[in-house]
């Protein structure tokens, strides 16, 4: 199965700064096992994957052990991902959690997050380089690129 996936810098303006997080599109839902070991391989703090859901979009973190119910930095670094490489959204998008819905939305060239579970909002810049790296025939091959705004 080959396989795209990206690794983002949050919180940072320059590579290799800030909160590492891989992201992990996803046409459907494979095993949990196939997830978690995604996730080991990587080897960041969490891995985000996404699926299309209904108008948005269903979101799962895990870290190299676990599943996790909530993590900001990857939900960031997905929705950067999504609308920068990827395309699919502008103004704002939704993703259903575990821990209910999260909204991200821009603000000039911000991202913003609600958190659901205190109603703070966090205003976090992700750094302009993405790194995307795709999976070839069991063997990973990277290759870097700079993100355009």
């Amino acid at each position: 199965m080959d396989q795209s996936f990206f690794v983002v810098d949050a919180f940072t303006a320059e590579p290799f700064r800030g909160n590492p997080a891989s992201v992990v599109p996803l046409s459907h839902w494979p095993s949990d096992s196939w997830l978690q070991n995604v996730a080991m391989e990587m080897n960041h703090a969490e891995t985000a994957f996404f699926v299309p859901e209904g108008s948005g979009y269903r979101l799962r973190w895990f870290t190299p052990a676990v599943e996790v119910n909530l993590c900001g930095h990857a939900t960031l670094a997905t929705a950067l991902v999504m609308r920068d490489r990827l395309g699919l959204w502008k103004g704002k998008v939704s993703f259903e959690t575990r821990s209910g819905t999260l909204v991200v939305s821009e603000d000039g060239e911000r991202l913003a997050l609600d958190e659901p579970h205190r109603g703070e909002r966090w205003w976090r810049t992700v750094d302009e380089r993405v790194t995307s790296v795709a999976a070839k025939s069991r063997r990973w091959t990277l290759c870097a690129s700079q993100a355009t705004k």
